[in-house]
């Protein structure tokens, strides 16, 4: 975590005294630090709602001062809107907040690099995801298991003037500051003058399902220079628009599956309650042809019980030539006892052979302190798949020197009734240590993931029989 980042989750734990969460703190600071920040690049904010005017004042003036400016933001248009809209203040002492518009007033934030700015920001997020754990896991990924994915996938807006890159359950926006992020490496940030606009204002997209997580997303972007078009809404539940896409980079949320019924959408070929499996179908239908994912998926996914009926119309329609077995304790501390596959597919020939790289068997598990993820778990799978970002590199097994890189073909993968988890061959001698013991909290979550996933399944199942007796009547 970035000094200035510290200092600000320093005073979190003050606030939290005052009722405010961490989740609250972020989205606290995105409304100071975008007011700050106006300020810094003299862009003119409507009277009453500027730095400097909310600096100025104290006591319950500030506090009376701070929620009218909220209010009034919100119903400015463009960026102003997107981020203010709906935003409510969670003060109820006048001297944390003054004492939080002070500790952001010490930072010159526009004199910021981008890359440090952007840091700290990201730093609060994650913080705040491995403080708050339960449940964070559904909109913040590992940013080393994000890197890795955005490396194998290169969303390179250079090769197409209409480039864009997708992620349809957007959370903060890790993935696709990431996919930036990857194009400024790659570039060293020299973009010529028409693809910088591209880049900026057209290129990267996103749907999401909460406001605040959307609010974030769009703050942590506009801190990478970057206006995208992050809609609020349910990218399940509700017709897909006319984008389609190059990329499409995504952890489905895990858990429930919110509403209680199959989405009613003609383009499902598959009726199902099971959210992640219906994100892959959503993605079959906004992927241009041509067009790539990568996409992490749990294991319960995998074996679901409609799991092989998706998984045959995406092998079907798309080339899923690659899946990473992710370590245990991936998601540790955000969503304990998951655990998780990355699939990668491209869109427009159908699957013939896929490879598999074991990356858990035999691995210690991932902990927060003594044994952190690190770029090192991915360096293998990386070198295995290769430099093509569709997975044509030539590939063999032995290009994994330890057995972790293995094919299947196609009648292989029917005959197992299209469920990938099916296909395991080494011996997993990775015993759990009294240190690894599984805390109640991870049996909790495993239990959960389980349950619903069986729940899901009746959910189908009666949906299923009901259409039956329907039609006998």
């Amino acid at each position: 975590m970035t000094d200035v980042a510290a200092r600000l989750w320093g005073f979190c734990h003050t606030l939290r005294h005052d009722g405010i969460d961490y989740g609250d703190f972020i989205e606290q600071i995105t409304y100071l630090l975008f007011v700050k920040m106006a300020d810094e690049r003299g862009i003119e904010l409507p009277e009453g709602t500027d730095w400097d005017y909310l600096r100025a004042r104290s006591g319950t003036d500030l506090i009376d001062a701070y929620i009218e400016a909220l209010r009034r933001l919100g119903r400015e248009p463009g960026m102003l809107g997107d981020i203010f809209g709906g935003a409510q203040s969670r003060f109820t002492n006048p001297v944390n907040l003054k004492k939080l518009i002070s500790l952001i007033d010490d930072t010159e934030w526009v004199a910021l690099d981008v890359d440090v700015k952007a840091a700290a920001f990201e730093g609060l997020l994650e913080k705040a995801a491995a403080e708050g754990k339960k449940g964070a896991g559904q909109y913040f990924t590992p940013r080393i298991l994000i890197q890795s994915m955005v490396r194998c996938i290169k969303p390179d807006p250079r090769v197409s003037r209409d480039f864009k890159v997708n992620d349809p359950a957007c959370g903060t926006g890790g993935f696709l500051v990431a996919a930036h992020e990857w194009l400024m490496q790659e570039t060293s940030g020299a973009l010529e003058r028409d693809l910088a606009r591209r880049v900026r204002s057209q290129t990267y997209y996103g749907q999401e399902l909460v406001a605040r997580p959307r609010r974030l997303a769009l703050m942590n972007l506009y801190l990478h220079q970057v206006e995208p078009h992050i809609a609020l809404g349910d990218s399940l539940y509700e017709p897909p628009n006319a984008d389609r896409f190059d990329v499409v980079l995504m952890n489905p949320p895990f858990g429930t599956r919110g509403a209680n019924q199959a989405p009613e959408r003609d383009d499902f070929v598959v009726s199902t309650s099971n959210k992640q499996l219906n994100f892959l179908q959503h993605i079959l239908t906004t992927l241009k042809a041509g067009g790539r994912a990568a996409v992490v998926v749990p294991d319960n996914v995998m074996f679901a019980g409609q799991a092989g009926e998706v998984f045959k119309v995406l092998m079907e329609d798309c080339d899923l030539h690659t899946v990473l077995r992710c370590p245990r304790g991936t998601f540790s501390p955000y969503t304990e006892g998951t655990q998780t596959n990355v699939i990668f597919f491209t869109k427009g020939t159908p699957t013939r052979r896929t490879w598999i790289y074991d990356g858990r068997s035999n691995v210690p598990k991932i902990t927060k302190k003594s044994r952190p993820l690190t770029e090192t778990h991915f360096r293998g799978f990386e070198s295995c798949y290769g430099a093509e970002p569709n997975g044509r590199s030539a590939r063999a097994e032995e290009d994994s020197d330890d057995g972790r890189w293995r094919s299947f073909t196609i009648d292989e993968i029917s005959a197992q009734d299209y469920k990938l988890e099916s296909f395991k061959w080494l011996r997993d001698d990775e015993g759990e240590d009294v240190g690894d013991l599984v805390e109640p909290d991870e049996l909790i979550a495993g239990a959960v993931q389980e349950l619903q996933s069986a729940l899901d399944d009746l959910a189908d199942l009666q949906e299923l029989l009901g259409g039956v007796s329907a039609s006998r009547s």
